[in-house]
């Protein structure tokens, strides 16, 4: 009997002793953040993901009326998301505003912003070097904080049979070097590039920069004032090309978008495979290759900034502030069903 006691005691005090170390384990687990695995898969058991990001969850939002403008190509995220910024916080009132003399766009945003203009700008380029040195002598510096990525697509009659062009194919059209669709495999047919002037926007300056590389437009190349008219154009003339933001493209109903490549071997679309017959728009449109924008894979890519004016003022805050709007979850959601890519 005395046996079976003792026996008994051992396996109480076991027990206990067992007890009392997992006991302990947990307590240290909880206070160093151990992560516990799953025993069917050998995988850590999910973490919870932190409340999304909404406009509702910002701070410090200022009140009052604050001009801004600039890039045409932030068009869509103007009507779309500044009209939910606006409803979750009417304090914080937004007004476009054009420029009292010549065409809207990037550059003129930053001059007007410059000139005290404007509390914010948008943009769909870089700050240039002599933009950062006029902020300078006036006794500020500016900031860009990027908020979207962008592409640039490449617009054609919807009768062209021609699978893609290089990027270096393109620049060739814009210099007046090809002037045929022959040379670069598509119908014995006149090639009419069409553009905006250097001075109207942010998207010629980038093209102007990043695809001409700083050459000059051929003489081949006619001026047009909007991006809505050389739409029509294309439409009607069977040669006919232009270059704009990709969500002012990919979703045409009167036009095609034209793959780009970096070498003749890889065209890539800037609309998601497989390609929706015009026909069938407006019931179906075509949509935002955003995956390859986002990877880099389609070589024409750039990045939407808000253009901040540092001076410790409340002009300072409001840009600030738009910015943050934009990058919270909710705001970057609103981008991406405008048609742009997210950034985060």
């Amino acid at each position: 009997m005395s046996q079976k006691n003792e026996t008994t005691v051992l396996l109480l005090t076991l027990v206990v002793t067992l007890g009392l170390v997992g006991g302990v384990f947990l307590w240290l687990a909880n206070s160093s953040k151990i992560r516990f695995f799953n025993a069917k898969n050998n995988l850590p058991e999910p973490i919870k993901q932190p409340t999304t990001e909404t406009f509702a969850q910002l701070p410090n939002i200022p009140s009052g009326l604050f001009n801004y403008g600039g890039s045409t190509t932030w068009a869509p995220i103007r009507n779309n998301v500044d009209t939910a910024i606006q409803t979750v916080f009417p304090q914080f009132q937004l007004r476009y505003t054009d420029p009292t003399i010549g065409a809207p766009g990037s550059g003129t945003g930053i001059k007007m912003l410059l000139d005290n203009q404007l509390a914010f700008s948008q943009s769909s380029r870089p700050i240039k070097d002599e933009e950062y040195q006029k902020a300078q002598q006036r006794g500020f510096k500016l900031k860009e904080i990027p908020v979207a990525i962008d592409g640039i697509a490449i617009a054609v009659n919807p009768n062209l049979n021609i699978s893609g062009l290089t990027v270096n194919q393109l620049k060739d059209i814009y210099i007046g070097k090809i002037t045929n669709w022959e040379q670069v495999g598509g119908p014995n047919l006149e090639i009419t590039p069409y553009s905006r002037r250097l001075e109207e926007g942010g998207t010629v300056e980038f093209f102007d920069q990043n695809v001409l590389e700083g050459e000059k437009f051929g003489a081949n190349v006619q001026f047009i004032p909007t991006t809505t008219e050389a739409l029509k154009e294309i439409a009607k003339n069977p040669g006919g090309m232009y270059y704009a933001s990709a969500p002012e493209v990919v979703g045409q109903c009167s036009v095609k978008p034209l793959p780009l490549g970096k070498t003749a071997n890889k065209f890539v679309p800037p609309y998601k495979e497989p390609f929706i017959s015009l026909q069938q728009c407006p019931q179906q449109r075509n949509q935002l290759n955003a995956s390859a924008f986002s990877s880099g894979e389609y070589p024409i890519t750039r990045r939407l900034f808000v253009i901040v004016k540092q001076n410790n003022q409340t002009d300072q805050q409001a840009g600030e502030i738009y910015a943050s709007l934009l990058l919270t979850n909710q705001g970057q959601e609103l981008i991406a069903k405008t048609g742009f890519v997210r950034i985060r």
